[in-house]
């Protein structure tokens, strides 16, 4: 590759000896000077060692002072200090700090200048974020996770912020509504899924406000204004795990004041009459039961609620009787545009419909891989953050220990889809219709593990827990808002993708 023209030469005392800098617009490069040797020539063969910065792995550049105690301003200056993001293990990413020494102003100043104009070229890096922290989030730790990880690495990269600590639910919905969003680059939550979860409804339903569309009936949304950023402090943190395949907050951090940003499938969630929420992934039956039983036990610690609801769910097991009808995905030409799919949809639907009744232990609808601890591999391992597709996951019903071992297999490497009683589809649109018990059979309802009285049923969307009487269409909407992270299906070492369809 050709040698990339140099803004500035010069020598700085970098790691202890002096060395010869030189930086061009891509790169800042640097060797140390080696003295002369009596006979004339350089230091006898050593081989001199380079020293390379990729200029878009910086994300700050200060100039570095000695100042004493309580000193705000001035001090004498002692060279420029470089913030680069460095890559490591396991997805992770943390900041380090280079040191270029030299006492002279003005030689540091105009190396400043021109590094600064520099980063602030890079596109995408926002500049001004609107910030949402979830005080009541996992252990109550968002708040120190945002003040003492987060904060401090927005303030050294220059980027302001304006944040709301959420005092109830739907707080950072109601801020959204009303908010200017004009006025920054990006949105950044801070807590747990649910947390995600009301800030990405917020921003989409905000989005459809300001296009002037009806939000009780969106079968085309608006895409969102800016891009959201996960910082991880909740208990599961599925969405974090998806976009870095790691909880971090630093690498959450760094994504975002890099500009990393990742557009991804949204879904919609609508009864016949209104619009439910958008979100990226949903569950009915087990895994809605379970989380219906550990909001009624918000006064355990998290970890133990969600404990006690599995295994209390699971000694109560049994089955919902539904229908569930579902448009397969309809693969046009690769190379044809997103219209005509559109198109071939709506033409060839009508009979498309598949339908499936019976009863199911649990029913999984997700846009996204849905990576966590307990499933390295992702609830959806089919499918990714932006193909396009939903994972549709059916468990019929079936013995409570064939169920266990179906549950099992998400923490291993093997196919947990391999059995007889689960089904995958992959799919654009899903309708929910469940069959409601007569009130003979809900009499037993000690646990919340049958139909509410007022016959609703519950649904986990994103974490969150909806009640629903009525039948619930879901409507996968490509790309429909940006999330900063990277795809980590596309790094190297991710997970190996199972090809059970």
């Amino acid at each position: 590759e050709e040698e990339e023209a140099p803004l500035l030469r010069g020598i700085f005392e970098i790691g202890g000896g002096s060395c010869d800098a030189v930086l061009s617009a891509r790169r800042l490069r640097w060797s140390p000077i080696l003295p002369e040797s009596p006979a004339g020539d350089s230091a006898t063969g050593l081989q001199v060692k380079e020293e390379i910065i990729e200029m878009k792995d910086v994300f700050s550049v200060k100039l570095k002072r000695r100042r004493f105690a309580g000193q705000k301003k001035g001090g004498t200056l002692l060279g420029i200090t470089i913030f680069k993001c460095l890559k490591k293990e396991e997805n992770k990413l943390t900041d380090c700090a280079i040191h270029l020494h030299n006492f002279s102003e003005d030689h540091c100043h105009a190396w400043f200048k021109c590094l600064k104009e520099i980063v602030n070229g890079f596109q995408n890096r926002p500049k001004s974020l609107k910030v949402f922290v979830n005080p009541s989030s996992h252990k109550r730790e968002a708040t120190h996770v945002y003040y003492e990880q987060v904060a401090p690495l927005f303030k050294l990269a220059d980027i302001k912020t304006d944040v709301t600590v959420t005092e109830y639910e739907g707080h950072a919905l109601s801020v959204l509504k009303e908010c200017e969003l004009q006025a920054f680059d990006g949105v950044v939550c801070v807590g747990g899924d649910g947390t995600v979860s009301e800030v990405a409804h917020g921003l989409l339903l905000k989005a459809q406000i300001d296009a002037g569309k009806d939000t009780e009936y969106v079968p085309r949304p608006a895409r969102a204004p800016l891009p959201l950023g996960v910082i991880p402090a909740g208990t599961t943190n599925i969405l974090a795990y998806t976009l870095y395949g790691i909880k971090h907050p630093v690498t959450a951090t760094l994504h975002i004041i890099m500009g990393h940003v990742q557009p991804v499938d949204v879904c919609t969630f609508s009864t016949p009459s209104k619009l439910l929420r958008f979100g990226f992934s949903a569950m009915f039956g087990f895994g809605a039961r379970t989380l219906a039983l550990a909001e009624k036990h918000r006064w355990m610690p998290s970890n133990q609620r969600k404990d006690f609801a599995f295994i209390k769910t699971l000694a109560n097991l049994r089955p919902e009787e539904c229908e569930l009808s579902f448009l397969p995905l309809q693969t046009s030409q690769e190379d044809s545009h997103e219209n005509d799919r559109i198109t071939l949809l709506y033409l060839g639907s009508k009979d498309q419909w598949h339908k499936i009744q019976g009863h199911f232990l649990n029913v999984s609808i997700m846009a996204i891989p849905c990576l966590c601890s307990m499933a390295p591999r992702g609830l959806a391992p089919n499918t990714r953050l932006n193909n396009g597709s939903m994972a549709l996951i059916v468990v019929q019903n079936t013995s409570r220990s064939a169920f266990i071992k179906h549950l099992k297999r998400y923490a291993s490497v093997k196919n947990q889809f391999n059995f007889p009683f689960v089904e995958t589809y992959t799919v654009e649109e899903v309708k929910v219709q469940p069959r409601f018990k007569s009130m003979l059979d809900t009499k037993d309802d000690t646990c919340g593990n049958s139909t509410s009285a007022e016959g609703t049923y519950p649904w986990n969307i994103d974490g969150d827990l909806v009640e629903e009487g009525s039948a619930v269409h879901v409507r996968l909407h490509p790309q429909l808002i940006d999330l900063y992270g990277v795809n980590i299906d596309e790094l190297p070492g991710s997970k190996a993708t199972c090809n059970c369809i």
